[in-house]
């Protein structure tokens, strides 16, 4: 069976969701094969054998590791050579992206990015689906040239248990000066939240002009789902919550399984960026906000008195 490549996305050694995600995907097109870059693979290894990898190729060359994402295209390409991949599959994210196209070049191969489901092709290969034009369409995608690259947005498919070896071999790729144009001077943790990261979690709640600046309702509502709180960009702009929460076109696209729109008015930025939830919720005084026209559920009214009753009913259900 051959093999497929799944780039392993991790902080410190713990995996991210989306990782296993990709591995359950890996295992419908062949023998999953993960690639771990860093020095926390003994951290890594139990999550990446529960979730099917068979085998492990570890990277811990200071030439990768001490650069930005060029050096990571290369050992990629020196590993498709190596084993004949069937496909390469990588995290949807805006690093995984550049990788991947870098990927796609370095191997005469073709590239779909933000893919939302991957499945085997009837005649081999891979078959994808894309959402595209804010959601407006679904297209269908195969690669004809080379390995098939591809990248996959988070939450496009349920992480599935199967026992994997998770064999590790050190792999030692061999970088050139050119792909270490760009070094990493220095890092930090990423300050916690408490809360689920935006683009990897299962339920995301946001606001927008409607919180006149105050999110606390969408706070409280979101710790009680678990869930991650997002903003438009008008909220973002108006400087009441980071851009690093923007959720949008020109912020971070996410497809959780609910999505929650609190005073949103349903703009085409906006819609962009959380059209292929799978779940979609808005609450809005406005009956006539676009917003409506996309939901599976809508709520017109006041989110201040809307949000309180709904944390009220979801802690109840608790016990």
């Amino acid at each position: 069976m051959a093999e497929v490549l799944v780039l392993v996305d991790h902080a410190n050694g713990t995996v991210r969701k989306t990782t296993s995600e990709l591995l359950t995907i890996a295992r419908r097109l062949g023998e999953p094969s993960a690639v771990f870059v860093g020095d926390e693979f003994d951290a890594a290894k139990e999550t990446l054998a529960k979730f099917g990898a068979e085998k492990v190729y570890r990277v811990e060359n200071a030439d990768v590791t001490d650069y930005l994402v060029a050096p990571q295209a290369e050992l990629l390409a020196q590993l498709v050579e190596k084993t004949s991949a069937a496909a390469v599959l990588i995290p949807s994210n805006s690093a995984g992206k550049e990788i991947a196209a870098r990927l796609a070049i370095k191997t005469d191969s073709g590239l779909i990015t933000d893919a939302v489901d991957v499945q085997a092709g009837d005649g081999g290969g891979v078959a994808t689906t894309q959402s595209v034009f804010a959601g407006s369409f679904s297209v269908k995608s195969t690669v004809t040239k080379g390995t098939p690259i591809v990248t996959v947005k988070p939450n496009s498919a349920t992480p599935e248990e199967a026992a994997g070896a998770a064999a590790d071999e050190a792999f030692e790729p061999t970088i050139s000066e050119g792909a270490k144009g760009a070094k990493v001077t220095e890092s930090k943790p990423k300050e916690a939240t408490g809360r689920p990261e935006l683009t990897e979690a299962a339920i995301v709640v946001s606001g927008g002009r409607g919180t006149g600046g105050d999110f606390s309702p969408v706070e409280t509502f979101a710790d009680s789902l678990g869930a991650a709180v997002g903003a438009s960009r008008a909220a973002v702009d108006a400087g009441w919550y980071p851009h690093t929460s923007q959720v949008g076109q020109t912020g971070k696209q996410v497809s959780p399984q609910l999505y929650v729109a609190c005073g949103i008015s349903g703009a085409i930025q906006h819609r962009a960026g959380m059209q292929t939830s799978k779940t979609i919720i808005a609450i809005n005084k406005d009956e006539e906000a676009p917003i409506f026209e996309l939901v599976d559920f809508g709520v017109v009214g006041d989110l201040f008195k809307v949000l309180p009753q709904a944390t009220e009913a979801v802690n109840a259900s608790k016990g």
